[in-house]
């Protein structure tokens, strides 16, 4: 603060509204800053500087031959690409690597998806599942990334879906049928190709589809 002239610029410039200068004081949201650098970099007197601050943790550990690493991020924070850049970094190259990441096209997804080589979009027969297809379709093609389409839940009714990767010419790698006996394993942290082995072929020849498409 003996440094700060209260120009108010780095208030002015952060889009997140995680500064605020109030009775001539310089107040900090930790939680909501997305630690963008440009508060810090705008400040004509230098009075604002950037530190390290936890957001997360990072665990790893194995299942079988597979390495598992996985990122979660505190409550109440507001991005968690610090944690998926860190993750990345940890990655052998050398190995088939899979990235999970959560729905919707935000941040998040588009710092998973920049280095990958192909991209499988999974979508559930529903007007929100389809809306959430639309806006990553947009993304990979933003990003010029390879992709095709997993469809997730399906049921003998009209998939919305569906219907979008027909209208698109979008690849359809794989058709998985609702089963609730998969989302009970699911949620109980299971890998369904062993504890079910009707879905080891499913699985396994969606892998080899996608290393296929991949080497394309």
């Amino acid at each position: 603060m003996e440094k700060c002239t209260r120009c108010r610029k780095c208030v002015d410039f952060c889009k997140y509204n995680a500064l605020a200068l109030v009775n001539d004081k310089m107040l900090i949201f930790y939680e909501i800053c997305h630690s963008c650098g440009g508060c810090a970099l705008f400040c004509p007197a230098k009075a604002m500087t950037e530190k390290e601050r936890a957001v997360g943790t990072i665990e790893d550990g194995w299942s079988g031959a597979v390495k598992v690493l996985t990122g979660y991020l505190n409550t109440g924070e507001a991005s968690g690409v610090p944690i998926i850049k860190e993750l990345l970094d940890k990655l052998c190259e050398e190995d088939d690597i899979v990235i999970d990441c959560p729905p919707g096209s935000a941040c998040i997804v588009m710092e998973s998806i920049r280095e990958a080589d192909y991209c499988v979009l999974v979508a559930e027969p529903t007007l929100f599942g389809v809306h959430n297809l639309s806006m990553v379709y947009e993304l990979v093609k933003l990003f010029r990334k390879p992709f095709g389409v997993v469809l997730n839940k399906c049921l003998p009714e009209k998939n919305p879906s569906k219907q979008f990767c027909l209208e698109h010419d979008i690849s359809i790698l794989a058709e998985i049928p609702y089963d609730e006996e998969l989302g009970r394993l699911n949620s109980q942290g299971h890998i369904a190709v062993r504890e079910d082995k009707r879905y080891l072929g499913l699985f396994k020849t969606l892998l080899e589809s996608i290393k296929k498409e991949v080497a394309l």
